[in-house]
């Protein structure tokens, strides 16, 4: 399933409805491609989602939070990730990003505005809560 919005293909999941603000500027939305959701039957409660990202040229997400440890892995191309409190990092093919469960994530955009850019986010998360929850 591809979707040209995360908070859409979020809400389509079985693992919650997501709910936030669009991207800033008018951005084209990331495309998202759920990989598969596992739940953890030695961590009871908890479940790994992992999803297939794609930042269009320009792309970016909006403002939002996941309640969840989240790790990203660029694939390919270049991003911009930040939380609130902490400094914008640039991270290329092969380099990784965390945000906690309490992390605000306000900067994720792809650092080109002509290629696209490939990550995987692996979530750590309460079973059958949603992945994406609005800035608080």
């Amino acid at each position: 399933m591809k979707v040209r919005h995360l908070l859409l293909s979020l809400a389509l999941l079985p693992i919650g409805t997501a709910i936030a603000a669009e991207p800033a500027g008018g951005a084209p939305g990331p495309i998202v491609t759920p990989v598969m959701t596992k739940a953890l039957p030695e961590y009871p409660g908890k479940e790994v989602l992992v999803l297939n990202v794609e930042y269009p040229p320009g792309g970016a997400d909006p403002i939002h939070r996941h309640d969840a440890h989240g790790f990203v892995y660029v694939l390919e191309g270049s991003i911009v990730m930040g939380v609130q409190g902490g400094k914008e990092v640039t991270l290329k093919p092969g380099e990784a990003f965390h945000e906690g469960p309490q992390d605000l994530h306000t900067v994720g955009r792809n650092a080109s505005k002509t290629e696209p850019a490939k990550f995987v986010v692996f979530l750590l998360k309460d079973a059958g809560k949603p992945a994406v929850l609005p800035p608080k």
